[in-house]
């Protein structure tokens, strides 16, 4: 059984395929509960507490949250297509770029909309965002052949 579950990862060398892959399959769980409650993203999107009073506004709503969803679960693609198609510099710069997208998404949330605040919901995207990019920008040569 062991071999079996080990034949559907990656086949590169390394970590950073298996990483990508890790990622996605958690981003499409994501999207799942995004489609199926408000509670985890509005932990991320409400800066008030986790249950606000119902006078405090929120900004997390059926439609955002599905929204949210869909994006995570476009992005969750194109790392699963990563984490296969490491050596393909495309694959992998398309890849970057949905990290550096989220990390835009969530910092200016965070910084110039304000519907978010620092903490364990918050802290989760951005350190995965940072340490994916940084760690697919210092593996580049040794993934993609130019």
């Amino acid at each position: 059984m062991a071999s079996t579950l080990l034949s559907y990862l990656p086949p590169a060398e390394g970590l950073l395929p298996k990483w990508l892959l890790l990622v996605s399959i958690i981003s499409i769980g994501n999207s799942i509960q995004a489609y199926s409650t408000l509670h985890f993203t509005s932990r991320v999107y409400n800066p008030t507490p986790i249950d606000p009073p119902p006078q405090t506004p929120k900004h997390v709503t059926a439609l955002s949250s599905r929204t949210f969803g869909t994006w995570t679960f476009l992005t969750s693609l194109v790392r699963l297509y990563a984490a296969y198609n490491i050596t393909n510099g495309a694959f992998y710069q398309l890849a970057m770029w949905t990290y550096a997208v989220a990390w835009a998404h969530f910092m200016s949330e965070w910084f110039v909309f304000k519907t978010t605040r620092w903490g364990k919901p918050l802290a989760g995207p951005i350190m995965v965002a940072n340490t994916s990019l940084i760690w697919m920008f210092l593996q580049w040569g040794y993934y993609v052949k130019a």
